[in-house]
């Protein structure tokens, strides 16, 4: 039997919430799939995410996108918005958040499938969209991650907003 949400979470509703100025994981928290037998996608969507250059101390801004395919736990998503508000001081380079940000998901989650996509907008010129990707060894999803990989921008949008 599946224990309730707000058995298994502490952020959600609460009032004294704090927030973390370096990046944190232990700020993630999960919640039981009622669905592990059901392939499904949950995608968040952060617009408003940002970090700082390793080197100059810039600020970075970026929409960061979140696809995955759970199996036993779901991310609960105020703890979610507060890991990604820890990144606000956090000195990395972009690569380097996105592929962070999947492999503490895969940590904390072990989903079926995942991958993070950021979109970062230009300093000096140029933006940087880094994406990484995981699919569960020995599953359909390790498959799909590899062609999902290899053609994840085949239809590039059209940027002119950046």
């Amino acid at each position: 039997m599946h224990k309730k949400p707000e058995e298994e979470l502490t952020l959600l509703g609460n009032k004294g919430t704090e927030y973390v100025f370096e990046y944190d994981p232990s700020v993630l928290e999960a919640f039981s799939n009622r669905h592990p037998d059901t392939d499904y996608f949950v995608k968040f969507n952060c617009p408003e995410f940002t970090s700082l250059c390793p080197i100059t101390g810039q600020p970075d801004f970026a929409t960061i996108y979140i696809s995955y395919v759970p199996d036993k736990k779901l991310v609960e998503s105020k703890s979610l918005k507060l890991y990604l508000f820890s990144f606000r001081n956090h000195g990395d380079f972009h690569e380097n958040c996105i592929v962070t940000i999947m492999k503490d998901l895969i940590k904390l989650l072990d989903p079926k499938y995942i991958e993070v996509w950021g979109k970062f907008l230009p300093r000096g010129g140029i933006s940087i969209d880094p994406y990484v990707n995981y699919g569960k060894k020995g599953t359909k999803w390790e498959e799909i991650a590899k062609q999902r990989l290899a053609n994840h921008d085949l239809y590039p949008e059209r940027v002119d907003n950046r």
